[in-house]
């Protein structure tokens, strides 16, 4: 693998050219402050008066004017057609936490390439988050801290199989499968929920409220 571009101790809010508002990137960037931009994602940063510290695709996208306006040293061309420039820009960077901007309730396609690409990349902790509700791929092992009556969604990007705590489904003994059985619209029962997968391959889909919990989720020591 090509080496990182951006290398962080903080979080990174990775911003996609689909849309995201002023109050969406002020909740991403108090959490993970060190702005970088996938493609056209650099005109919706500085549109919303946010230089990026990195901008990393292939540049099929970006106006002329945000390129003038980024330091050319800022600027990484990745070239390769084969994956999405949200694959180019999470492989490319290493850091605690990936908040992504962007990617969602546009394009469906995109919106699903984006969903395949945190399956993918999971060994990059990276939170989705849409307009309504939040996405990332479950590790081994999760621990959520949440409220009782609360939504919870289970979607399988693979063949995969788990235990739970703390859902009124439980979901011990299901083989899950993006052609077959699926998990959507479980529902907390418990202040603590456990989840555990044999394999990676599953996404957790919270509502956007619980981004706090899903980080927290995600940072604990395994």
């Amino acid at each position: 693998m090509k080496s990182p571009i951006v290398q962080s101790t903080h979080g990174v809010t990775l911003a996609g050219g689909g849309p995201f508002t002023a109050r969406d990137l002020v909740l991403a960037l108090k959490r993970a402050p060190v702005a970088v931009a996938a493609d056209s994602g650099a005109d919706r940063l500085l549109r919303l008066g946010v230089a990026p510290q990195a901008v990393i695709g292939d540049m099929d996208s970006i106006s002329a004017a945000a390129r003038a306006a980024i330091p050319s040293d800022r600027q990484h061309l990745v070239a390769e057609q084969v994956t999405t420039d949200f694959d180019k820009a999470l492989r490319l960077i290493e850091a605690p936490l990936v908040l992504a901007l962007g990617f969602a309730g546009a394009r469906m396609d995109h919106g699903l390439a984006a969903l395949a690409t945190l399956v993918a990349r999971a060994e990059r902790p990276c939170i989705l988050i849409g307009p309504k509700d939040l996405a990332f791929a479950a590790p081994p092992r999760l621990v959520l801290d949440l409220s009782p009556g609360e939504p919870l969604s289970l979607f399988p990007m693979t063949q995969v199989t788990g235990r739970s705590e703390g859902l009124e489904w439980p979901i011990s003994g299901i083989a899950f499968a993006p052609d077959g059985m699926i998990g959507t619209s479980n529902r907390v029962t418990a202040r603590r929920v456990v989840l555990e997968f044999d394999r990676r391959g599953m996404l957790v889909i919270l509502p956007r409220r619980r981004l706090d919990a899903a980080i927290r989720a995600l940072l604990a020591p395994a």
